[in-house]
């Protein structure tokens, strides 16, 4: 196996390997978070508390905020987020959705991909 694709086994798109915190959060308590200043998002079936990124966002706040408060990996999948955004969130993670609120995951790595160690962003 080549370095290349080793290292693209390695990659985690889709955060799974983020140590839980050992909190749970139902979707109802991340809805409460959906004002600038207390800003929550699901996103992988984790949840992030972004409140003090909302200035920092490469996307303006505008994105952030019509998404407070929801579940919305679609929406961070959908822009492409970078392998240095994906390290960023890991910041401001609090805890995992509850399993009743869990959604399948938005994006994996295929293993043509995974072979090919490209991962496009």
């Amino acid at each position: 196996m080549s370095q290349d694709s080793s290292f693209a086994k390695k990659l985690d798109i889709t955060m799974d390997s983020q140590q839980s915190s050992g909190k749970v959060y139902k979707l109802e308590e991340v809805s409460k978070h959906n004002v600038e200043e207390d800003i929550w998002l699901a996103i992988h079936n984790k949840v992030y508390n972004i409140t003090k990124f909302i200035d920092e966002h490469p996307g303006g706040r505008e994105v952030l905020l019509e998404y407070a408060g929801m579940e919305a990996t679609y929406a961070f999948e959908d822009v492409g987020h970078s392998l240095d955004a994906r390290d960023l969130l890991s910041q401001y993670y609090i805890g995992d959705l509850h399993e009743d609120d869990r959604t399948e995951k938005a994006a994996t790595i295929s293993e043509e991909t995974k072979e090919s160690g490209c991962v496009c962003f």
